[in-house]
């Protein structure tokens, strides 16, 4: 749905509650955005312990239908590669999805014993097709369309979610949140947002008495079993407003464990920790544990590419490993429905779907008794082919400060 339908979808939610708008109201609005001006169009919305009120905003949600801006870059092949770049500055993308962002990571000592992971961003600028640093944010999720981000002030949990112009790089508006929230997920179509909610800062840190290799461990605050995470929201992006679901912490979930929605939408889910890696827990929108959806029983939390773009493949964790120069890894594609593997496809871990046929992933430069070293690269089904996108990762220095990691978001 582009900025205009939008805009008049959210006028004709309000005609039932307000007087009617003076003739050519919604196309004043469109100019009004075109042309970045400051001007809103307000409404009072009654604001309670579990529902979010703001001021109606249009949005700047774009999946880039006819958008006639080139993609800069952009091979024939759909392809935007740059494997002399690490960290990219230079656009990088393949079929429907682009490398919207990516951050690094490092510890901010706040005491003598407290300190917390911090997330420094680069974001991607529409208009240039390069990765600007924004340090302003302690995190971010970026819409479909790479147009529009939502983020989080320093000095979690925020209490009011940013809507941010990617090409401009300014604050549209602001959604205030009664909860503070600590991580964002946007919905697959772009219309809604999950902000998990946190008592406490959900990167914080304590150093112990021990010693590591690279001097004294810290701990999570709040570690495995402790978290502070106490529900979520689910917010509507173009009215601004949404509801408020309790989720108490239990034993089971790390310290930071954000909710993201399944593929319909209809339900959320997270990960817990058990008896093998990639469990998941799905939720009703109004925080109600429930059974999983059908079409994703057969997913793993910690495999970010999840369903093909058609819903006919999943992408699933390593299962194969070659040795070499360098060495090759493969990772399953099932079917959803029946959770049975259908094929194997080059890469460590699965990133992104690109189109129906081909993934981003990590993949190895070296051999398997050498540390390890990846790059983001391109992957086809039913290929041993590689395309590399990216330069090669380096190994983190230290576990208090982190390399490069990809944000994607749908064109």
């Amino acid at each position: 749905m582009n900025v205009e339908e939008l805009v008049r979808q959210s006028l004709r939610e309000q005609a039932a509650e307000q007087p009617p708008a003076d003739a050519g109201f919604a196309d004043r609005v469109l100019v009004v955005r075109r042309r970045r001006r400051t001007r809103r169009i307000a409404s009072v919305a009654a604001a309670t312990a579990a529902v979010v009120g703001i001021a109606v905003a249009v949005p700047l949600l774009d999946r880039g239908e006819g958008d006639a801006r080139p993609a800069v870059g952009l091979r024939t092949d759909g392809v935007q590669a740059h494997p002399d770049q690490s960290p990219p500055r230079d656009v990088i993308g393949a079929g429907q999805t682009v490398l919207a962002a990516h951050y690094t990571s490092e510890l901010h000592v706040r005491s003598e014993k407290r300190g917390s992971i911090q997330r420094t961003y680069r974001l991607l600028d529409p208009r240039t097709g390069t990765y600007r640093k924004d340090t302003r944010w302690a995190f971010v999720a970026v819409a479909p369309g790479a147009r529009t981000a939502a983020v989080l002030e320093r000095g979690l949990p925020a209490h009011r979610i940013g809507l941010l112009d990617l090409a401009s790089g300014r604050v549209e508006r602001w959604i205030p949140v009664q909860h503070g929230a600590g991580g964002l997920a946007f919905s697959h179509d772009g219309r809604r947002l999950v902000a998990t909610t946190y008592g406490e800062d959900p990167d914080l840190r304590i150093k112990e008495k021990v010693q590591g290799p690279d001097g004294p461990v810290w701990q999570w605050d709040s570690g495995y079993g402790r978290s502070s995470r106490t529900g979520f929201y689910v917010l509507d992006v173009a009215r601004g407003t949404g509801s408020w679901s309790a989720v108490p912490a239990d034993r089971t979930i790390n310290a930071r464990q954000d909710f993201a929605f399944t593929r319909a939408g209809d339900h959320v889910y997270a990960q817990y920790v058990g008896g093998r890696d990639g469990l998941q827990r799905f939720y009703s929108l109004d925080g109600t544990e429930t059974a999983a959806p059908a079409e994703e029983e057969h997913l793993r939390s910690d495999v970010p590419a999840r369903l093909s773009p058609d819903g006919r493949l999943a992408a699933l964790g390593l299962s194969k490993e070659v040795d070499g120069d360098p060495g090759r890894s493969y990772s399953s594609v099932l079917d959803p429905r029946t959770g049975k593997e259908i094929t194997k496809v080059r890469g460590a871990d699965l990133l992104a779907w690109a189109d129906d046929k081909r993934l981003i992933a990590w993949e190895r430069v070296t051999g398997l008794d050498e540390p390890y070293r990846p790059r983001l690269v391109l992957v086809t089904l039913g290929s041993d082919k590689v395309v590399p996108l990216s330069g090669v990762r380096e190994p983190d220095r230290d576990i208090q400060q982190q390399g490069w990691e990809p944000v994607f978001a749908r064109r």
